[in-house]
């Protein structure tokens, strides 16, 4: 025992405890670049696209390096390379969403104002047929165990589900409410938002029914759906700057973790464990979804209108969409809270990425 007591000795004198301090402290300087490259979010790039109207939800095509953005009776395509548009889904009325199938061969629009949801070519983008949905069919995700798409009808307060093997509709099922934005958990489970309940609607993809309705107390008007499926979270996105955290399993609420004011949509980077929220007021909200008190570990200021977004996981950067606003008309008894006019040509994608 008295080599090792000796070699004690040595560790706790002075001198070896100053060169051993100022060993870690080399270590940790290497380390600071590492720490520092990864660092903060902010916008790293923005893409004008012009064009003129409003827009609603955007997607990405990871494996083609493709965003979809709707934009009125458009849906953009922008190569998330270059920020360049390399095309456009044209000749519809008033597009909401655009989901994909898993073949890589269509993708599916939700065009609110012809009740239809419009399929079309990815690879030329050219419109193969229209399917009829309900009453404005807004929020819409394509569900991969069973091979469905479901479109939520906000007016007519329902989800239309097509078959994409025969792109067809195989079922009207009615729901709790007003649905908002839809989530596939990937186990043949499809989630939806009820923006006015308050609730989380359940339903089955295998025997195309409603299975349950859990109350999202704490939540106004939920709109925005992300989802965690190898922890089988949910995170839904609510007026009144908070985030609702639901264990997509039994409902139960697990956190409500504040958030910026007027968020639309909402993210989930598998990878790093981060749950997003994008702002109207002009914010990303990004939640530490990997700790228990699911905080927010940063405020990414954007740009005033940009409150929905989508999620790159093969670069680990988010999407927004945003304009430029004129001032806002004189309010009268028919519109007392007019909205400002969008400046013609203003569109534009915001990139943050750290």
């Amino acid at each position: 025992m008295q080599p090792f007591r000796n070699a004690i000795c040595k560790i706790n004198s002075k001198p070896v405890l100053r060169r051993l301090l100022a060993g870690a402290f080399v270590v940790a300087l290497s380390a600071a670049p590492v720490l520092h490259a990864q660092g903060p979010y902010h916008v790293v790039d923005t893409w004008k696209i012009g064009g003129e109207g409003g827009w609603d939800y955007l997607n990405v095509d990871p494996a083609a390096h493709l965003l979809y953005l709707t934009h009125g009776p458009r849906v953009e395509v922008i190569d998330t390379n270059t920020g360049k548009s390399v095309g456009a889904i044209t000749g519809l009325k008033g597009t909401h969403g655009v989901v994909f199938d898993e073949e890589g061969k269509y993708g599916y629009i939700s065009d609110g104002r012809a009740n239809a949801v419009v399929v079309f070519d990815r690879h030329t983008f050219s419109v193969v047929t229209s399917i009829p949905a309900g009453t404005n069919p807004d929020g819409i995700a394509y569900e991969p165990v069973t091979k469905t798409v479901w479109a939520f009808n906000g007016r007519s307060g329902d989800t239309t589900v097509i078959d994409t093997a025969q792109q067809k509709v195989v079922a009207t099922i009615k729901l709790d409410g007003r649905p908002e934005f839809p989530q596939a958990d990937g186990r043949g489970n499809v989630f939806a938002n009820i923006e006015d309940k308050n609730e989380l609607q359940k339903l089955d993809a295998k025997t195309l029914t409603a299975v349950a309705v859990w109350p999202l107390t704490g939540c106004d008007s939920p709109s925005g759906l992300a989802v965690d499926r190898e922890h089988h979270r949910l995170f839904s996105v609510c007026d009144g700057k908070k985030m609702v955290v639901t264990d997509s399993d039994s409902g139960k609420i697990l956190a409500t973790p504040a958030i910026g004011d007027g968020p639309d949509a909402a993210g989930y980077d598998a990878k790093n464990q981060l749950a997003f929220s994008s702002n109207g007021e002009g914010n990303l909200s990004i939640i530490d979804a990997g700790s228990t008190d699911y905080r927010m570990l940063q405020s990414v200021p954007t740009h005033r209108g940009a409150r929905t977004m989508a999620f790159d996981p093969n670069t680990g950067r988010v999407y927004l969409v945003a304009a430029e606003y004129g001032p806002a008309p004189a309010a009268t008894t028919d519109n007392p809270r007019p909205r400002p006019a969008i400046v013609p040509g203003s569109f534009m994608v915001l990139v943050v990425g750290r």
